[in-house]
């Protein structure tokens, strides 16, 4: 997967927005680099947890004990660990202490104890945004909030804004981490996540090749599956494995299943390629084919788990910064042909300067961005947008570095861009459609905050499209397709825009919003029928088989269930494939065989 389009052509992206009469701003950047400017935080305020003996020193105990609050535990915890530990050991110190940190409010001490123990919450009730947003005072009660105004005391209140972060970051430098990297995992999963927690995001991060804004030939001087061997140590202790070495899809490995790195799946349009030997069991060679879809960073297990269900097939890692100018970690499996796979055209734009020019005025050298992050379903608050302009009008030119790391945080996390002087704003849904490859308006009718929803969990057309290509040549005369959890139509989008006839396309979709949004676009541009079902547990055998009969058969089967229990951006019911959301996918194994079944039966 690497370049490909969603635009229809045009180079200019000026659209209006839909929704408060304001006129949309575009977007345009410049720079280039991965890792943020970050300085690392020395001195920032706040009480000792130093246990000191008489004289006022640090005795002894109190450095050991000291060194666990360094990692990032508090100092009750530490002493409660200690206690109960006893001569154990530091490794089973260690595994108390982690325990002891996932427990939280459920950890059963003295009040002391708990009352450390317990998470803190935080409420932004003046909140007037109609946006479906994650709160700007996150789940551990550290505001962002800058004072508005230039007095002394205003700044200490951003340096103690921030302490609390820095502390964490130190604490992972100290155990060996980059600090760049540590302060991209604490954005990931937030202030309140523990240690243990911050250390699996950080490993995750670099198996997967998680650069913000890398550069896009990164991948040229790497084999496939090939990686530093500067972390085996760490690798080791927290649970890692070398890449490349696929562990069994039995279910008896516990070790998640490596991911590329770079992630460029099996080749990429315009590049070198590779020889790939991936041999397909009987089972699973189409027709029908199949295609499915989800994130790459799900739990430990999630993948060998769904590969173990889809016929053992190696799944496809794909991260679509390689086709557009935002990042979007997917995994892919499927049963298609890899040779002779075609880019969609025009080719889009994969930086931010190139999608957006006009952001190029006001885009600060400091800001090394070259391309956004994947998008999501929600946007920042104004109240943030407000506390950066003032945090940067306060300050000198160019900002301080502590400024500075505070502003590009919020930048990478919320996807902002550069439309003013000291001002920045998020992705308008006209700017997501261009970015995931949609046709302009694709979205638009319904609230600014269900468009948000609905592309954030969208299909990259441009990279499913390239995928899918190998399919015009092998039905000249159309396809039938069975669309689960159709989304607002990528799939569909991805076929039409390759020139593949979709005769009749049966599609499962939840959301009445989504439906409009598919049924809207299918009027427009298609002659074949569209069938749509509103959910895939009331599409038993017998009604594919109906549906088979009528049409004929399926030639493609394609989907990817709902990700909301696997994505690191749900930090409270990540639960893998057994959670609500996510143990749909069972449906889509259970249709994609039923529909192998019978057409193999008639």
């Amino acid at each position: 997967m690497h370049w490909v389009s969603d635009s229809d052509g045009s180079d200019n992206f000026e659209w209006d927005s839909d929704g408060n009469g304001e006129q949309t701003v575009s977007f345009n950047a410049a720079g280039a680099g991965s890792s943020a400017l970050a300085a690392t935080n020395t001195d920032a305020p706040g009480p000792s947890t130093r246990v000191a003996n008489g004289n006022g020193k640090a005795g002894r105990s109190a450095s050991l004990v000291q060194k666990y609050v360094d990692m990032g535990f508090s100092e009750e915890i530490v002493l409660k660990a200690m206690k109960d530990n006893g001569d154990n050991g530091a490794d089973s110190l260690v595994e108390l202490l982690l325990t002891y940190q996932e427990l939280g409010n459920d950890l059963k001490v003295d009040n002391d104890f708990a009352s450390s123990c317990a998470p803190k919450t935080a409420d932004d009730s003046d909140d007037d945004d109609t946006l479906e947003i994650w709160d700007d005072e996150d789940a551990g009660g550290r505001s962002t909030r800058v004072a508005n105004s230039v007095d002394d005391s205003d700044d200490e209140d951003f340096l103690h804004e921030m302490s609390r972060k820095d502390e964490k970051v130190d604490s992972l430098v100290k155990m060996g981490f980059p600090e760049d990297e540590a302060a991209l995992a604490i954005t990931r999963c937030g202030p309140d996540a523990s240690i243990s927690v911050l250390v699996d995001s950080i490993y995750a991060s670099q198996t997967a090749g998680d650069g913000y804004c890398g550069n896009l030939s990164d991948y040229e001087d790497n084999s496939y599956g090939g990686r530093s061997t500067g972390n085996k140590k760490k690798r080791k202790r927290y649970g890692g494995q070398a890449q490349g070495s696929r562990g069994p899809l039995d279910g008896s490995c516990d070790e998640p299943m490596p991911l590329p790195h770079p992630m460029v799946g099996f080749n990429l349009p315009d590049q070198w390629s590779r020889r790939v030997d991936r041999s397909l069991p009987a089972q699973a060679i189409g027709p029908p084919y199949f295609y499915y879809e989800n994130v790459a960073l799900a739990p430990k297990g999630v993948w060998t788990t769904i590969s173990r269900f889809l016929y053992d097939i190696q799944p496809e890692f794909v991260d679509s910064k390689y086709f557009c100018a935002a990042a979007r970690k997917r995994g892919y499996i499927h049963n298609l042909p890899l040779e002779n796979r075609s880019p969609l055209l025009p080719i889009p734009p994969k930086t931010i300067s190139e999608a957006f020019p006009r952001t190029k005025r006001w885009w600060p050298s400091w800001d090394p961005r070259r391309q956004f992050n994947c998008l999501q379903t929600c946007v920042s608050s104004a109240k943030l947008l407000e506390r950066i302009r003032v945090a940067l009008t306060n300050s000198s030119d160019p900002p301080p570095p502590r400024v500075q790391k505070y502003v590009l945080e919020e930048c990478r996390k919320w996807n902002l861009a550069w439309v003013g002087l000291n001002k920045v704003a998020p992705l308008e849904p006209d700017e997501m459609e261009f970015l995931l490859g949609f046709p302009k308006d694709h979205t638009r009718g319904i609230s600014r905050t269900e468009r948000y929803r609905s592309l954030g969990n969208s299909f990259q057309v441009d990279t499913v499209a390239y995928h899918l290509s190998v399919l015009k040549d092998l039905f000249p005369q159309g396809m039938n397709v069975l669309s689960l959890f159709s989304g607002i139509g990528g799939a569909e989008v991805a076929l039409h825009r390759l020139g593949i006839q979709m005769n009749t396309v049966i599609s499962v979709e939840k959301s009445e919003v989504n439906r409009t949004i598919l049924k809207s676009w299918w009027d427009q541009t298609q002659t074949g029928t569209l069938i749509e079902i509103t959910d895939v547990q009331t599409l038993s055998s017998e009604r594919i088989e109906a549906y088979i009969r009528r049409i004929g058969g399926f030639d493609l089967v394609i989907g990817g269930s709902p990700c909301n229990n696997l994505t690191g951006s749900n930090r409270h019911h990540r639960d893998g494939l057994e959670g609500e959301h996510s143990a749909l996918f069972h449906h889509y194994f259970r249709i994609l065989h039923a529909v192998k079944s019978i057409m193999e039966r008639l």
